[in-house]
């Protein structure tokens, strides 16, 4: 229950970031599925709103997918560290290997590696950029899951102050 509660609260916060701050990102309706130090999992709805004309979930939504997975656990890592750290995205590549037609998760397990470049980046008065790697992926018949889709995100990191 506790579990269920803390997801709860991760979802609600990052839509309320996306409401305030990025409105695109909430018009896909994200969910948290997992946040721990080193993985983050979101699940974008397959819905009118992030449909393409063929039926499967349209590429800006993908996008917005890997954003939402990397960005998240990079900033629960600088809350972690308890330190003012700009974030920003440098480059966007993806790779996309068939057409996702269900609801999509986007896993990034690239936690130990942030917590590693917050710590560089919070010694250092120099940008810190570096790659995080994200995985979007359906849900098959038998609970596996199947990728759709990989991306190379350049996560660039500045100490504020």
């Amino acid at each position: 229950m506790a579990a269920t509660f803390e997801r709860f609260k991760q979802t609600w916060g990052m839509r309320l970031f996306g409401w305030l701050k990025i409105p695109l990102l909430a018009s896909v309706r994200p969910s948290v599925v997992e946040l721990s130090e080193t993985r983050c999992v979101v699940r974008i709805p397959l819905r009118r709103w992030s449909k393409n004309h063929l039926g499967s979930m349209y590429f800006g939504a993908l996008a917005i997918g890997a954003d939402c997975a990397g960005g998240l656990l990079a900033m629960d890592q600088i809350k972690r560290s308890g330190k003012p750290v700009a974030l920003v995205f440098k480059s966007f590549q993806a790779n996309f290997l068939k057409r996702p037609e269900s609801d999509v998760y986007f896993i990034c397990e690239d936690g130990e590696a942030i917590r590693d470049q917050v710590r560089r980046t919070l010694a250092s008065e120099e940008r810190i950029t570096e790659p995080m790697h994200i995985q979007a992926a359906v849900k098959a018949a038998d609970g596996s899951f199947e990728p759709v889709a990989e991306f190379t995100l350049e996560l660039s990191l500045k100490r504020k102050g």
